[in-house]
């Protein structure tokens, strides 16, 4: 059976799981589904339409489900996905999605967000990212799986964050940041590789090797994907993870405004 403060008010339509526990003044809403194992600190919020899987830990002041903050939504009944054994720490929020794509905005599993960052509506958070206190994702960003935001990073509405990538306290983001690069800045630029993350995450030697080797082509010497990519075939580095980041940077490219997602506007 769930443990359910006095204090606390539940919506005789939620459901909640067997070990769910729900610490004092929560208000939990209507359609909202929470799994197994999950705990609710304290004053937090879970509004309308939330899914929030299994041993998550949500601390106090937490906001989860609110209206998308777009002028344009008209009420209907988008929701909000979180996955399983995610850290939401105070202040965080995280809004149900628009009408413009498919109306769900997704958190996957194994995240640590940080006090005050914000997820808006239409984002698609994946597995294992990390953002730091205050990290504020614009409408209809896409963060991939292992990626890192530092605090008080801004990123632009459609921009994407590549895989195993690390963000600088302060950016602002303005542009696509690639896989397995450090970007920070005023806009934020990729400056090098990410050596610290792949050689956690257990990247070999040679794959090391060429993501630097395409990061100095592409970024310091500013070659052409074509070219870049002849020459890393010549000197046998077109491994699988520079393949990635080519493909990443051409899908950049073909985006507008140095948003590869920026296309699905432009169609």
């Amino acid at each position: 059976m769930p443990s359910l403060h006095p204090s606390s008010v539940v919506d005789p339509r939620a459901e909640l799981a067997d070990g769910v526990e729900i610490g004092p003044h929560c208000l939990i809403g209507p359609r909202v589904r929470i799994g197994r194992g999950t705990l609710l600190v304290g004053h937090v919020t879970i509004l309308d339409r939330v899914t929030l899987g299994e041993e998550n830990r949500v601390f106090p002041g937490a906001v989860l489900g609110g209206d998308p903050q777009d002028v344009s939504f008209r009420g209907s009944d988008t929701e909000l996905i979180v996955g399983d054994r995610n850290v939401i720490r105070e202040g965080v929020t995280m809004n149900r999605a628009s009408e413009k794509e498919d109306g769900v905005t997704t958190v996957g599993n194994d995240c640590f967000l940080m006090a005050g960052c914000h997820i808006a509506h239409d984002c698609r958070v994946g597995d294992r990212v990390i953002m730091a206190n205050a990290t504020l994702l614009g409408g209809h960003v896409h963060v991939h799986d292992d990626a890192n935001l530092s605090g008080g990073v801004l990123v632009n509405h459609y921009s994407s964050i590549g895989s195993f990538s690390f963000t600088g306290a302060l950016s602002r983001v303005l542009h696509d940041v690639p896989p397995y690069m450090l970007a920070e800045g005023n806009p934020s630029r990729a400056r090098c590789i990410n050596i610290v993350a792949l050689k956690r995450n257990n990247f070999s030697t040679e794959a090391i090797a060429a993501l630097s080797e395409a990061h100095r082509l592409l970024f310091r010497t500013k070659m052409g994907l074509d070219n870049a990519r002849e020459l890393l075939r010549a000197s046998n580095m077109l491994l699988p993870a520079v393949n990635h980041l080519l493909s990443f940077l051409q899908c950049q490219h073909e985006g507008r405004h140095g948003r590869g997602r920026d296309r699905r506007r432009a169609a």
